[in-house]
């Protein structure tokens, strides 16, 4: 019986701290969004008084709720756990001159890349490569996608369209954009041509 009553306590504990973190999370993404809880109990239909003790972790909310409030916030449901406790969390370490080794093959065009991390969270996919591109005849890819592209010239030198923008991105050089516009290297200035490139996206 010591065991069991033990566990409950441990139980209770755990849901205790999870009202607190589901709370702290709606209280931050409401006060980014500039609303009071009056506000955002018209918006949701939640009242206010609720709201406050959601927020102060007095109560565990419905997912009826949440879905209500991250609705009116205009948040994924999953914002409201980004503070909760979990069992399951990854992690990559690559050591130098490791990865996995894969080549793209798009129409006549062929790259190399070396995957460094890629993360599926409930979230977000996370992705980072390190590619190496070489001087060829076949016109080079172009993407059009989701979320935010991060890359870094490591070695080498190309031109790189985004939209209508025409950017020359040599070695050290780095460049973020919002992948939902057409984007790539169009040339490859240097024989070849080493970059970093980072990758995030909320998951639909």
């Amino acid at each position: 019986m010591g065991t069991i009553e033990k566990d409950r306590q441990l139980d209770h504990r755990d849901a205790e701290c999870n009202d607190r973190a589901i709370g702290s999370a709606l209280r931050d993404l409401r006060e980014t969004s500039a609303l009071t809880a009056r506000q955002l109990a018209d918006e949701s239909g939640v009242s206010a008084a609720m709201i406050s003790r959601i927020e102060s972790g007095q109560v565990s909310p419905s997912i009826s709720t949440m879905t209500s409030l991250s609705g009116a916030l205009d948040v994924p449901l999953v914002s409201l756990f980004r503070d909760v406790a979990t069992e399951r969390t990854d992690f990559t370490h690559v050591p130098k001159g490791s990865g996995v080794v894969s080549t793209r093959l798009m129409g006549d065009h062929k790259h190399d890349y070396i995957n460094l991390a890629v993360h599926r969270r409930r979230d977000l996919n996370f992705e980072a490569h390190r590619v190496t591109v070489t001087q060829q005849d076949s016109e080079l890819p172009r993407y059009i996608g989701h979320g935010v592209l991060f890359i870094q010239v490591l070695n080498g030198s190309g031109v790189y369209h985004y939209g209508k923008q025409k950017i020359i991105l040599k070695e050290g050089d780095s460049l973020s954009v919002d992948a939902e516009l057409l984007h790539g290297f169009t040339e490859i200035l240097t024989p070849e041509l080493t970059f970093l490139s980072v990758q995030s996206e909320a998951r639909r």
